[in-house]
């Protein structure tokens, strides 16, 4: 028997369990009695490679990620042709395409369709999961973790030395990384703290590297000043305290005193800015709620259109509003709504329930449990920042997003290298 490479078996053992169809032997090797396993051919070691490239340009170029993309997409579709495959997607796919369905509903009923249909080419990004899926099954799923959490340590050592060296330490110049943004920057080393910390915590083999990276991680999103990807990474790293040991949220209090203690004099104030009702952009964002009701109480069933808030807002516009233009609401699920209309937001809200569902129910059961529990806060960091910024409207933060919820059900597929070809199926 020809073995199976060691980066898809060392945890999974090259084995199914009940979340994929039944436990035991995985069909390849109980395939009509044999016991066949191969190795990943050429085309499938490409369109690997290629995604998991994807995966670590995330984090710091739209267009490279994109264009990886789009090169995995054309891999992946030759792959489906050439081994006659049925694609599969995980469940929390399907409220994802319904939701892409409602959007250009509201695209065409928009107030600028023109604008709305071009936004809404943001929906070719949810192929990440089916893509995803299908190249990261089994062991392979911990590699991209992997790339994915050193790539974010070298973007936040980057940051440091931003705010350390190239004096982007004020409000007026906060640290960006490599992505333009610091909304942006901040949300994605949310999004990989949160994964590494669940790495460290639930995973028994390989700590030493995601705690080595973890100090970096933390410090970075401090610099970057942005209060939504702090509440975030508190809500998603105080759940993962909660699932380990219920007494380590005592620690939060510990670490919030050192915050305070040792955070240079700008970032400090910024903490103090959260609890002040009279910081500007504190008032601004009461405003824009207030905007955004009026919005969605004129255009219920879909919304103005995508991309089309930031053309109404000056009508809308509550008269307590710091700003006279606003691009977005600042919140998901109000910029949802006020966009595509209520509807959506129902949908929208299926497609977390599913997520929060399948994560929660693995947890306890699942061999993979600190993916799920990686994936767990992945979603809590990015609901509760997004009261406070229209994160899932950001191509960065979505693309990871979407790939880092989709890890935990590729994880407990069967590799691809142990399932049988065409040409052995007709010979058996």
């Amino acid at each position: 028997m020809t073995s199976i490479s060691h980066w898809e078996t060392a945890e999974f053992g090259g084995r199914s369990n009940g979340h994929n169809g039944g436990g035991g032997t995985p069909p390849a090797l109980a395939f009509a009695g044999s016991t066949v396993a191969n190795r990943p051919s050429k085309l499938e070691n490409a369109a690997f490679f290629t995604m998991l490239a994807f995966a670590a340009s995330t984090q710091f170029s739209i267009a490279v990620a994109q264009i990886l993309l789009t090169v995995t997409s054309v891999l992946g579709i030759a792959l489906v042709i050439r081994d006659r495959e049925r694609i599969e997607v995980p469940r929390m796919f399907w409220p994802l395409a319904v939701y892409a369905a409602v959007t250009l509903v509201a695209s065409v009923f928009s107030i600028a369709p023109d604008i709305s249909i071009w936004d809404s080419r943001q929906l070719l990004l949810f192929v990440v999961v089916p893509l995803a899926y299908r190249l990261f099954r089994g062991g392979r799923s911990v590699t991209a973790v992997d790339v994915v959490i050193t790539v974010g340590a070298l973007h936040a050592a980057y940051g440091i030395i931003q705010y350390g060296v190239l004096n982007y330490d004020h409000l007026g110049r906060r640290v960006q990384g490599l992505l333009g943004h610091y909304m942006t920057y901040s949300g994605v080393i949310m999004l990989v703290a949160c994964t590494a910390v669940a790495r460290f915590m639930f995973r028994k083999q390989d700590r030493t590297w995601p705690a080595a990276v973890l100090p970096a991680l933390l410090v970075a999103l401090a610099l970057t000043m942005t209060r939504n990807a702090w509440v975030g990474a508190c809500a998603g790293i105080g759940l993962l305290f909660l699932l380990r040991d219920f007494r380590l949220i005592g620690l939060l209090p510990i670490a919030a005193a050192l915050f305070i203690a040792f955070a240079p004099a700008p970032v400090a104030q910024r903490l103090y800015s959260t609890f002040s009702l009279t910081d500007p952009s504190n008032r601004d964002r009461v405003a824009m709620f207030r905007s955004g009701v009026r919005i969605i109480e004129d255009h219920p069933f879909t919304g103005v259109g995508p991309d089309t808030v930031r053309l109404v807002y000056q009508h809308y516009r509550d008269p307590q509003a710091e700003k006279q233009m606003n691009p977005h609401l600042h919140n998901v699920p109000l910029q949802i709504a006020a966009e595509r209309g209520l509807p959506a937001l129902l949908i929208w809200l299926w497609f977390i329930y599913v997520l929060m569902r399948d994560f929660a129910s693995r947890v306890q059961s699942s061999r993979t449990r600190w993916l799920y529990t990686a994936g767990l806060a992945g979603v809590v960091a990015m609901l509760a920042a997004g009261m406070f910024e229209y994160n899932f409207g950001d191509s960065e933060f979505l693309m990871l997003f979407l790939l880092l919820v989709t890890l935990p059900y590729a994880a407990d597929r069967t590799p691809a290298s142990t399932l049988p070809t065409i040409e052995q199926q007709r010979a058996a």
